[in-house]
């Protein structure tokens, strides 16, 4: 009777399959985690000089490995989706002033200013000053933690909003922050050059912002005074060949693309009575239509075409992504410079990358750091599972900075020994 009600043996088949599946999906998950890949200090591309052999001195994590965190580290697209969800771990809530600044055309540009809590490894005043990525703002928990950092670092920091991207501002002109404008982001620099007569300045840019400085740079080189050195970290550099790659299906960019276009969409509906309400002076090309349009764009693009080019009056897309992108001017940048990016970035086509590299072989001024992990403004560390508060991103950034004010400390008490020892002559 036992005999009948045992339970027949399953084909050898079976197991197999079970196990092809467990390998199937063990596979996928190695693929997707980018597990198999190593770590390894980011690559460097410079011109062999007395401040680039400074730097690598100065810098340890110019020439450490950078370690994720090991489960999911390594994947781009995590370590972008954790930023752009989350934005850091443990975020601190740094203590500011917020200061408003009318623009010519009647816009308010805003911006929040932070004391340093520490003396600076120099003993000098230096004030970091700060440019979000895209409809970001000093509240921004990746912002707050750097800002906390440099602040106990002994730099005061000083952080624009940019146009329209803060929920309790309201736009006071027909206008929006665009991929280029660096109207708002001169006008903080400006006060804070006033304001603080003595101070020297550290530029920093992240994403968008990062775009935005460096154009801000290269505009004019007035704009370079008291600037020691600058810092690009994410961004794309020509907005131009940018557009066809973020069309494409490849590393998922036309699905990063659209989300950003709905965010930018609800910050552009949020502002509509003060862009497209009928007793607005509006641009002469923005007209009721680009309304209806906005509501159907699905891309950065569309929304650039329809309604961002408009603002400052551009004919069309081309033209407002030509003169917008900072490409164009980044050889007109003389202080000292770097541009980070990650080679896993699914934001950042790698043939955008050819243009830091580029820049870097013939510029003595530039150094292009390319970690090999790190995602879209994300670089956290950790060790297996959870990512720590403080990211590679942020220690580099300070890292640089401290090794620059250091050089240049050097270098004035070089000249002064030098013009003191030609008095005694």
């Amino acid at each position: 009777m036992n005999a009948m009600l045992e339970t027949p043996e399953l084909p050898a088949v079976f197991d197999g399959v079970k196990l092809a599946a467990v390998a199937a999906v063990l596979y996928v998950i190695v693929r997707c985690l980018n597990l198999k890949s190593p770590t390894a200090p980011p690559d460097l591309y410079f011109q062999d000089s007395g401040l680039s052999r400074f730097l690598l001195k100065s810098c340890p994590l110019l020439t450490k490995e950078y370690i994720p965190p090991l489960i999911w580290g390594k994947s781009g697209h995590i370590q972008t989706a954790l930023y752009g969800k989350m934005g850091r771990v443990r975020s601190p809530h740094p203590y500011g002033h917020r200061k408003f600044i009318t623009m010519s055309d009647g816009a308010t540009s805003t911006f929040d200013l932070f004391e340093p809590l520490a003396e600076h490894c120099v003993g000098d005043d230096v004030t970091m000053v700060i440019c979000p990525g895209i409809a970001n703002h000093s509240e921004k928990q990746y912002i707050r933690t750097f800002v906390d950092y440099a602040q106990k670092n002994g730099y005061r920091c000083a952080v624009l909003n940019h146009l329209g991207a803060l929920p309790n501002i309201e736009l006071t002109s027909p206008r929006m922050f665009t991929y280029g404008c660096t109207w708002e982001f001169g006008a903080m620099v400006n006060y804070i050059k006033k304001t603080y007569p003595q101070t020297q300045l550290v530029v920093v840019g992240f994403s968008l912002g990062g775009n935005i400085v460096c154009k801000y740079l290269g505009e004019t080189q007035a704009n370079q005074e008291k600037v020691l050195c600058c810092v690009s970290v994410c961004q794309g550099y020509s907005a131009l060949r940018a557009q066809e790659t973020f069309m494409q299906w490849d590393q998922c960019r036309r699905f990063y693309n659209f989300l950003m276009a709905d965010n930018m969409k609800k910050i552009i509906l949020s502002h509509r009575q003060a862009l497209f309400g009928d007793h607005v002076k509006k641009p002469q090309s923005l007209e009721d239509t680009d309304l209806s349009r906005l509501y159907t764009a699905t891309s950065l693009m569309q929304i650039d075409d329809n309604v961002m080019r408009k603002f400052h009056g551009y004919n069309s897309l081309k033209e407002y992504y030509e003169e917008e992108s900072c490409m164009r001017y980044l050889h007109r940048i003389y202080v000292p410079l770097m541009l980070v990016n990650a080679a896993d970035d699914p934001l950042v086509h790698e043939s955008l990358l050819t243009i830091p590299k580029s820049l870097s072989e013939k510029r003595e001024n530039v150094m292009f750091v390319l970690p090999l992990h790190g995602g879209h403004l994300g670089f956290f560390e950790g060790s297996v599972l959870f990512p720590e508060p403080l990211t590679w991103m942020d220690k580099l950034v300070v890292e640089y900075a401290n090794a620059i004010c250091q050089w240049e400390r050097n270098k004035s008490q070089c000249s002064d020994t030098e013009q003191m020892e030609a008095e005694f002559e």
